[in-house]
């Protein structure tokens, strides 16, 4: 059986070195380890063995396709780099490293939602989110934003004309559908959804009637942070803070709350924060986000009541502008692979 096994590897090898196009390299390799070729053949004889000599014999054969297999890739990459010589006209190295192939890469404002995402990830947050799409009660009812509040203007707040529908989003069937001013509203739903404790944090777009500038942009991302629980305290949101500034900024970054005033928090803090990895912006205080204690109001609306929370919401671009210096807003949005590329691994 070895005997044989050598001969049929002895045939193939100068049958397979003769090879000068693709057909001859197939016959070649059906020659051998084909449905009629020489190795099967051997193998269809292996019930006709003794019981204590088919293991032997099989594994001569597996070991005989195995050194065949490489030999006929061989001869498939030779015959190739040979036509490729011929079309090019001129002698080619296939050595030579291939013409770079432009390759895509994570958009800034992407990877800045995944960065945040993870560092919550770490302290037991979950990730939550819902359309772009909502109606009055999520996005300011429920929150406690009364029907006067400046935000509800059509001046501010991107609505749908009256009549249109999407879907059974809506609470109540008089409500105005608009698109999403904050993620605020993924709280809402969630709350609604899961109860407490609740954990989450909500990355999304949000869309306001803004002037588009250096620093605005009618349609933008948010990521909100909400913690509901028994005996939830303002100094665990303030040592959450602590937590996430140290994770984006370095070990020296600090914060400081302000008293402000939102209609979902009592009490609410506008957020500065410091850090001497700022480049100019180093040793001064920059200001951020907003947060404060859930309103009480709030967690009633969603049936939550004797629970308490703390909640903020980050802008993904502010972020991302200060990590990475970047002056204008509008060049998350302008599409030049000038500025995305600068961000590629």
């Amino acid at each position: 059986m070895e005997q044989k096994i050598n001969d049929i590897i002895k045939r193939f090898e100068e049958s397979v070195a003769k090879a000068q196009t693709r057909g001859e390299v197939a016959a070649a390799a059906a020659s051998a380890t084909g449905p009629n070729g020489e190795l099967t053949a051997l193998m269809k004889t292996l019930k006709t063995l003794p019981p204590e000599q088919k293991p032997a014999a099989g594994k001569l054969i597996n070991w005989a396709k195995q050194k065949i297999e490489p030999l006929i890739l061989e001869a498939y990459s030779r015959i190739e780099n040979a036509e490729m010589a011929k079309s090019l006209g001129e002698e080619f190295d296939p050595s030579l490293p291939t013409v770079d192939v432009p390759r895509g890469t994570v958009h800034p404002l992407t990877r800045t939602i995944r960065l945040v995402c993870d560092i919550f990830k770490r302290i037991g947050f979950t990730v939550a989110e819902a359309g772009d799409l909502e109606t009055e009660w999520f996005c300011f009812d429920a929150l406690n934003t009364p029907s006067d509040h400046p935000a509800r203007d059509a001046q501010d707040t991107l609505f749908l004309p009256s009549g249109a529908k999407s879907g059974n989003i809506s609470k109540h069937s008089d409500e105005r559908y608009l698109l999403r001013s904050h993620t605020s509203s993924v709280q809402i739903r969630a709350m609604l959804k899961e109860g407490a404790p609740i954990k989450i944090v909500a990355p999304g777009r949000a869309f306001r009637r803004d002037t588009v500038d250096a620093t605005h942009s009618a349609n933008f991302h948010q990521i909100e942070c909400l913690c509901v629980d028994r005996d939830v305290k303002l100094t665990d949101l303030k040592a959450v803070l602590d937590y996430l500034f140290r994770s984006l900024f370095g070990k020296s970054a600090k914060s400081r709350l302000r008293p402000s005033f939102f209609p979902f928090t009592e009490p609410s803090f506008e957020v500065d924060f410091m850090s001497d990895n700022m480049g100019r912006l180093s040793g001064k205080w920059i200001e951020i986000m907003g947060c404060g204690m859930v309103d009480p109001k709030v967690l009633e609306n969603v049936g939550l009541e004797g629970y308490t929370g703390y909640a903020f919401g980050l802008g993904v671009e502010r972020v991302a502008m200060l990590t990475h210096s970047i002056d204008d807003i509008r060049h998350f949005y302008a599409n030049d692979t000038r500025f995305l590329k600068q961000f590629s691994k």
